[in-house]
This record gives structure tokens, sequence and C-alpha cells, in this order.
């Protein structure tokens, strides 16, 4: 079994690299990142078939240009952070929780299902962004072997992700639209004064230009806010300081393609109280072919979601 696992795992980077370099000269690229969690096991033919039956999949889906697998050992130490424990049995609203601190759009999930003499695979397809569930399943006899059921099972998700990816990721908001939905929300009421700072870091090098505090006060200025510069002005200026930090790391590598994931916390505070007003974070992940361009991106990103919950939280 570990040999099989061995050989599926190079043949599906050695097949991932010649997909991304495939989609890099058609001249774009549509990748969602994606978390598989351990299949739940149900009966006593198939102990230990949960994590057997993951890793499979793993490996199978490893070689699909239109996803971008995030790192077991990744997911389970963010579910530790947060004091999180996960399986087969996520529902959609833990979903949502967990694409946001992990930076996944869709989470596979599954049960492994010893019933008559037969092993069925039943896989969740769930979208983060959406919390739509979709599914797929494979029926095999007892003695089937588990790795053929389950590649079996990974075309039948890859297919079903492709076809249906507009039900499982939100679509991609342009910059006028999430400023019409901030205006829409805001009406006609006063906006005070802001003054922006957020500090941010790509680990192991130097951020020369802030992305995530330029995105903010970008949006609020499109909005109607007046925002105080945090290096020219005094906070005194300001009625509300919104402050935070963002950090952007290197994810992984396929073939050409880098995957960074930034992380961005903010707070609202009332200067006049001392009062946080307002907290919200996000977590994202961005492919590029720099490193630095999806740290940008992805900080950018995070920023622009966070702006446009808090930002008309902010009225006075």
């Amino acid at each position: 079994m570990k040999k099989t696992i061995g050989i599926l795992l190079l043949m599906g980077i050695v097949w991932g690299m010649a997909g991304m370099a495939a989609a890099e000269e058609a001249g774009g690229f549509a990748v969602y990142p994606t978390a598989i969690f351990p299949f739940h096991e149900r009966g006593e033919g198939v102990k230990g078939y949960g994590n057997t039956a993951s890793d499979i999949l793993f490996a199978s889906l490893v070689a699909n240009p239109d996803l971008l697998l995030v790192d077991r050992e990744e997911i389970n130490k963010t579910l530790t952070e947060q004091e999180l424990s996960l399986s087969g049995m996520v529902s959609p609203n833990e979903a949502v929780k967990v694409g946001s601190l992990i930076g996944a759009k869709v989470l596979i999930t599954g049960s492994v299902i010893d019933a008559d003499q037969s092993i069925y695979l039943v896989a969740r397809i769930i979208g983060t962004e959406t919390s739509r569930v979709l599914g797929e399943s494979v029926k095999g006899k007892a003695s089937d072997a588990i790795g053929e059921l389950v590649e079996q099972l990974a075309e039948k998700v890859g297919a079903t992700i492709a076809a249906r990816a507009s039900e499982l990721v939100a679509k991609v908001k342009k910059p006028e639209e999430r400023i019409a939905a901030i205006n829409a929300a805001l009406g006609d009421k006063e906006r005070p004064v802001l003054l922006v700072s957020i500090a941010e870091q790509h680990v192991g090098r130097i951020v020369i230009d802030p992305a995530a505090e330029t995105e903010v006060t970008l949006m609020a200025r499109e909005s109607g806010f007046e925002v105080v510069d945090p290096k020219a002005g005094s906070s005194k200026q300001a009625d509300i300081l919104v402050q935070g930090e963002g950090f952007s790391e290197f994810a992984m590598r396929r073939g050409n393609m880098v995957s960074v994931k930034a992380r961005l916390e903010v707070k609202a505070i009332d200067r006049a109280t001392d009062r946080v007003i307002a907290t919200d974070r996000q977590t994202t992940v961005v492919v590029d072919l720099s490193e630095e361009i999806a740290g940008k991106a992805a900080l950018q990103e995070a920023a622009a979601q966070i702006a446009e919950r808090l930002l008309p939280k902010l009225t006075k």
C-alpha cells in the first residue's frame, strides 16, 4: 500500500507540473486551493481505511491542474492552533470557518462504508465561500483494492469540481462591485475620519510598500471616508483608528507556479474612548509565477474582503 501511494504521488507531481506548464502557455489560471480531510469510517470491515482513502485521494488529485492541494501538515497545524478537529463529518458552516483559516476554497471530506459485503466511498465536496455541498461516490466489493476505488472516486471528484466550480467558488468581485456594496450598506450615514495603519511582512523578505494598508485606504476613500495619512498626519485628526497586521508566506510550489498564503487581522478603535468597535480577520491564498507578486496579491485580496465587511460598521 505504501509503495502504491508513493508511486501515485510521484506520478501526480510529474503530471501536475506538466498541467501547470500547459495552463501557463494558455495564458490564464483557474486554480482552486483545496483541502482534503481524513474520511470517516463506518463499519468494522473498513477500520483504518479513512486515512488511507484521503492519502490516496490526495496523491491522485495532486495531478489535477485545476487544484492546488493544501499540505496536510499545514492543515493540522492551523486546526491545532485554533483547537479544532475535523473529519469526514465536517458541516458546511465548519467548512466556511476552516476555509477562512487555511485559505482553501474547496474542502473534500467523506466516508468509507462497509455494508453487505460491499465498500462504498462517498465524497462530500464543500465550497467554503458558498457553503454549497456536492457529492460523488463509488461502490466496490469488500475484496476490491481500496486504492483502485479511491482512484475512481478521484476522477469523479476532479470532474465535478471542474464542471461545477461556479457553484463551489464565489465569483471574484471587481473593485467597483465592492465599493457599490459598501456604499449601499452605508447609505447616507455620516462617515467618520479614519487613520489606517497596517503593518505587514512577507516572511523572509522586506516589504517595501504595504499592500493591505493601501487597499483599505483606497476602498475607504472611494466609499466617501476621509482618510488621514499615517505618516504625514496625526492620529488626533481621526475619529477612528483602523489598525492591523498582516503577513504572507510561501505555501508550496508546483512546476513554475508558486502559491502564497496571507493572513490579515484588523481592528477599528474609537479614538475618543479607546473602545474597539469592530475586529476582523481573513486568510487568502494566491497562485502566481512570482512569490512576491502572489504575496502582495494575497494581502490585497484579504484587505479588500475585510474592508467590505468592516467599513459599514464604522459609521457614526
